[in-house]
């Protein structure tokens, strides 16, 4: 059973301004538990994030929130987290960026902020738990160990990006929206039956502190330019940049080489090096990946003892994977069961047990299925 049949507990509920944690907080209220919402503020300056409903951090997103409370009849709050968000969050994000890595910000938000700043904050002032509008699950055995689980439906699970939480912040977490299989649109329905006025806002998918959603503008506007070399995988300059930071591993568009491949096919990043400030590129074939390793382990509840055969997942949206895994001198070595392709230093690989969700770490280095990286 999930944590919303439990004990009626009192729930702080993160309101983004968006349909999904509008309808969480209105499920926790109606389950009987003594709910109050919040939003974080988590900009110094809210203007300079998205507008237009895009993000999950704006005055309006503020506003919309405020309002869902109102109808859900919950008291309401706005928690200023802007500068924890800067230092976890976005001077990660730049920092991993020009390294060479490519990071994931919503993770790193939900580790940083959502269940750790808010949750230490929420349990300090007497709350039970924090309530999300993520979709997926929190089990609990019969022994009163706390499992995370997908969502029961795969098509919205969100799993992935929760995969740092530990079995402590678990304890602490409720997904009102993660045991129901239902549509977007059936969401957006019950939100309409409640008479919430988020029922048709559109969804955010960027990255909220990126206004125009110009990553590498963003970047370029902080770290400035660097112009370097794009080589291929000879070594042979083809091109330049004025930035290795603003490619990623697998990326095929805007690359800007002028010398077409002998071969006519298209060209991907191969590597990024943030030494030479170099990115080379090369054909598809040589983005398969056949093992990787990965640092900082954070495990949802007892770690694995010894090898183990699981499924991985590599994106947010992305498909999983056959893989075995085992820790080896505080490292988590991969294999996988077929090549993969476009892995990423920086990215979390998440390990699955069927529907249950072992643990996550950080990619740091990937083995290619042809030659070392």
């Amino acid at each position: 059973m999930t944590d919303t049949s439990q004990r009626p507990l009192r729930v702080l509920a993160a309101m983004s301004g968006g349909v999904d944690s509008a309808v969480a907080a209105a499920r926790a209220a109606e389950a009987g538990h003594d709910v109050t919402g919040v939003h974080l503020a988590l900009s110094a300056n809210p203007q300079s994030f998205r507008t237009g409903a895009r993000g999950c951090c704006t005055i309006e997103d503020s506003r919309d929130a405020r309002r869902a409370a109102d109808v859900i009849g919950i008291p309401f709050y706005v928690w200023d987290l802007a500068e924890r968000f800067r230092e976890d969050v976005v001077e990660d994000f730049i920092a991993e960026y020009e390294a060479g890595r490519t990071p994931n910000p919503c993770l790193r938000c939900n580790e940083k902020i959502k269940f750790a700043a808010l949750l230490d904050k929420a349990l300090a002032l007497g709350f039970d738990a924090v309530c999300t509008g993520h979709y997926a699950q929190v089990i609990v055995r019969e022994d009163g160990t706390r499992e995370l689980h997908r969502a029961s439906d795969m098509a919205k699970d969100q799993s992935y990006v929760l995969g740092v939480l530990d079995d402590r912040q678990l304890t602490h977490a409720l997904f009102p929206l993660g045991d129901t299989v239902t549509t977007k649109d059936e969401i957006r329905a019950e939100a309409e039956r409640r008479g919430l006025a988020v029922a048709k806002k559109p969804d955010s998918h960027d990255i909220c502190f990126i206004a125009d959603g110009d990553t590498q503008g963003f970047l370029a506007s902080r770290l400035g330019k660097a112009e370097g070399d794009i080589v291929d995988e000879s070594g042979a300059t083809i091109g330049t940049h004025e930035g290795a930071y603003g490619f990623t591993i697998g990326q095929r568009k805007g690359l800007r080489i002028g010398t077409p491949a002998a071969d006519g096919k298209p060209r991907y990043v191969l590597d990024i090096s943030p030494v030479n400030n170099t990115v080379t590129v090369g054909p598809a074939a040589s983005l398969d990946v056949s093992a990787l390793t990965a640092i900082k382990p954070r495990w949802c509840g007892a770690a694995p003892e010894g090898p183990g055969t699981y499924t991985a997942q590599l994106r947010a949206h992305g498909g999983e994977t056959e893989v075995s895994a085992d820790m080896v001198d505080g490292e988590l070595r991969v294999t996988f069961t077929e090549p993969v392709r476009g892995v990423a230093p920086g990215q979390a690989i998440v390990l699955y047990d069927g529907t249950r969700v072992v643990g996550s770490a950080t990619i740091a280095t990937t083995t290619r299925a042809t030659a070392d990286v």
